[in-house]
């Protein structure tokens, strides 16, 4: 269900380093995602003019869509699923819970 994630959305890495832990996804292109808190990586940047010296920066990496899930509230992943809604004729996405529908999120109409 990868291809229905974009920025905003709660995720939960299902394979990795950082297996089981979750996030919220701050940047997508194309098949990888940079989630908030996830992936950290320290990157050393030179010493400029304006700054006083050289500095050591921890940034998210990227990590491919494939490795993320969509997640409920509990950070469990979660299998979603796209519904036309009756009332306003927009296409949702919604996972189950139980027997109960629970809707994510409305997609985007393409006109």
């Amino acid at each position: 269900m990868s291809k229905w994630i974009r920025k905003g959305d709660k995720v939960v890495v299902i394979s990795g380093n950082e297996k089981g832990k979750s996030g919220e996804v701050i940047t997508r292109s194309e098949d990888r995602v940079v989630i908030q808190g996830i992936n950290i990586r320290k990157k050393h940047a030179k010493r400029r003019q304006k700054a006083p010296g050289a500095e050591i920066l921890e940034m998210e990496m990227p990590l491919h869509i494939s490795n993320v899930a969509l997640c409920d509230a509990d950070g469990k992943p979660v299998k979603a699923k796209v519904r036309v809604n009756k009332k306003s004729g927009a296409k949702e996405l919604y996972y189950l819970e139980g027997e109960q529908e629970v809707t994510l999120r409305q997609l985007r109409k393409h006109s």
